[in-house]
């Protein structure tokens, strides 16, 4: 595993950390529990933590078993963010995000809208045109016609501080979606950057991220409305 940290654009007390290689699962979410009470403690500070895992599902507090389509094609984890299941494998970029809602603003509202409009803004500086859909959280574009999901977001929120993300698809091997009905959306395809056109490697998506990540920051900071710590995705 080999791990590149530096402070974030514009927010030095915020770690910016990448990952290079598949990392576990199980030991990716043990470090953001652990990483999640240190923040709570104030003995450590926020992160931004961009991986890839092997191939594996997720499900969501709210996953019906009938949406696990083949149970024996790779682990299933349970997981304590909200929604239904997932698909997490190479070539998808998955960024944990772990920030002091106490500090910043208690708004889980705010930080999920936001958290959106980040990723549809790095997006759009490599090109791709993606959108917020109107009752469906997640990152939508065009594919060939038709609305397809090519990010989903998966939050929870422990006291006051964020848990969890986004996975956003640059070129995953999308047949591996068919085992699950992602997010339960059996009606809209899922897409990749590799299959609207755009190739792109993993580290151009993680620069826009990090450009666009002061004007993130200053969404969530902003006056907040208040809601209550929960859980929410996808």
């Amino acid at each position: 595993m080999d791990a590149r940290n530096d402070p974030a654009a514009g927010a030095p007390d915020v770690e910016w950390r990448i990952t290079e290689g598949l990392i576990p699962y199980p030991d990716a979410v043990a470090e953001m529990e652990a990483r999640a009470a240190a923040i709570r403690a104030g003995e450590a500070g926020e992160l931004v933590w961009l991986l890839e895992h092997p191939p594996l599902y997720t499900a969501g507090t709210s996953a019906a078993a009938a949406e696990l389509l083949a149970p024996s094609r790779f682990p299933v984890y349970p997981t304590g963010r909200g929604g239904r299941y997932t698909y997490h494998g190479p070539g998808q970029r998955v960024g944990y995000v772990l920030l002091d809602l106490d500090a910043r603003g208690r708004d889980v509202r705010r930080f999920v809208s936001s958290l959106e409009n980040w990723l549809i803004s790095a997006l759009a500086e490599l090109g791709i045109t993606a959108r917020q859909a109107p009752g469906r959280i997640g990152i939508w574009v065009d594919d060939d016609g038709r609305e397809a999901k090519i990010g989903a977001i998966g939050v929870r929120v422990r006291r006051w501080v964020t848990l969890h993300g986004f996975a956003i698809n640059v070129d995953p091997d999308l047949s591996h979606f068919t085992g699950i009905v992602p997010c339960g959306l059996a009606e809209f395809p899922v897409t990749s950057m590799r299959r609207i056109g755009h190739d792109h490697r993993m580290s151009d998506f993680d620069a826009a991220l990090k450009r666009g990540f002061p004007d993130f920051l200053a969404r969530i900071s902003a006056e907040s409305r208040g809601l209550e710590a929960g859980i929410l995705s996808v």
